[in-house]
């Protein structure tokens, strides 16, 4: 998180302070659990299989969230904002539980762990409740993209608002992985409407899954991209410790949003459109209504070779090279070859007489200089 950011935001909550309500804030989550146990998200992810390539080095996390509870022994944030004017506290748990799944710090005493404990983690606190406010939501959202955040995790459902759909155009046009909860079943009559930010095109639109790999029952069927660990759960929670037995949407997209971290820290060159494709295509497959490309797979979207992605592309023209680079065609000497023949004509023909002198003088010796018979007898 830059310092200017950060002063300017700590400037804006003091300016406030005065004219809010004397009395001060509850904070009062819910109570944290000592200790955790292993859960059956990290066996079936298996992200520690993935880690002897990346465990996210180099990659930056926004969690816009409730906060981020940074005294946890789990936690290592590398930045913060407030956008509540309230504090910094995580007074819900759930956004400490949401950035613990990201990011945990493996520790030999403790079976919990991150998907990606090597990320920058940031904390940009949307809501200081269980509900909060989509123009606050969409503030956090491009403040997370002002901050060069690589992958940012909403794990918030709210209404179609232009200023939201704006912020997430703003994030996406910088080449960021949006990870959303695509939300909970929340009608009386049990029906599902959309969700945003998940419904948006551009976004990574995560669903809930039960062990078995199959679609949570509250969790919303529509714009599903893959699926995530989102029930029966455990991770980080306010006040040092842990909590048990979670379940939304909201706990499913961190899945997604560590792997997508994996993704973006093994291959950099990959744009935000096509991590979000490799992660669909290397998941477990669909699993019935609602569950998209199916259970989110670390290792293979880390490791598989995808065609798509090698494809041949032909060599460049070489630049032509230039005037003064070629040498023009000397024109023929004709003098110069006239007088070469004649020299080779005369030296041949010297070879001829030499040849002959060096034959014939001999036989002319042997016969006393006489002409030779013409083949008659002699007479007396």
């Amino acid at each position: 998180m830059g310092r200017a950011l950060l002063a300017s935001l700590l400037a804006l909550q003091f300016a406030v302070a005065p004219a809010q309500a004397a009395e001060p804030e509850r904070c009062e989550p819910k109570k944290s659990n000592p200790a955790i146990a292993e859960t059956w998200a990290q066996r079936r992810l298996n992200v520690k299989s993935v880690w002897p390539l990346t465990m996210g080095q180099g990659v930056t996390v926004a969690v816009i969230d409730s906060g981020v509870d940074e005294t946890h022994p789990q936690i290592r944030l590398a930045g913060k904002a407030d956008l509540t004017n309230t504090s910094f506290r995580d007074c819900v748990g759930h956004g400490t539980a949401v950035a613990g799944i990201i990011a945990a710090q493996p520790r030999s005493d403790l079976p919990f762990y991150g998907v990606a404990p090597a990320v920058r983690l940031l904390s940009i606190k949307q809501t200081s409740g269980s509900l909060g406010d989509v123009s606050l939501l969409a503030k956090a959202i491009k403040t997370a993209a002002d901050e060069n955040a690589d992958v940012i995790n909403v794990s918030i459902q709210a209404s179609d608002r232009p200023e939201l759909k704006a912020a997430v155009d703003y994030a996406i046009g910088r080449d960021i992985v949006i990870v959303a909860a695509a939300g909970n079943v929340t009608n009386d009559d049990g029906t599902s409407s959309p969700a945003y930010p998940a419904a948006y095109d551009g976004v990574l639109a995560v669903g809930s899954a039960t062990p078995d790999g199959g679609r949570s029952t509250f969790s919303n069927p529509n714009a599903v991209a893959v699926l995530g660990p989102g029930q029966d759960l455990s991770s980080t929670w306010t006040g040092k410790g842990y909590q048990s037995k979670l379940e939304g949407t909201s706990y499913a997209a961190p899945y997604v949003a560590g792997v997508a971290a994996l993704v973006r820290a093994r291959h950099p060159d990959l744009d935000q459109l096509r991590v979000r494709r490799r992660i669909a295509l290397t998941a477990d497959g669909a699993n019935g209504q609602g569950t998209g490309a199916g259970m989110v797979n670390p290792l293979l979207a880390v490791t598989m070779v995808l065609p798509s992605e090698q494809v041949a592309v032909a060599p460049p023209v070489p630049p032509p090279l230039p005037a003064s680079a070629v040498r023009k065609a000397v024109p023929p000497d004709q003098h110069a070859i006239d007088v070469a023949t004649t020299l080779a004509a005369g030296g041949l023909s010297l070879a001829g007489l030499v040849i002959a002198v060096w034959v014939l003088v001999p036989m002319g010796r042997r016969r006393g200089w006489r002409p030779g018979s013409s083949g008659g007898s002699a007479t007396n």
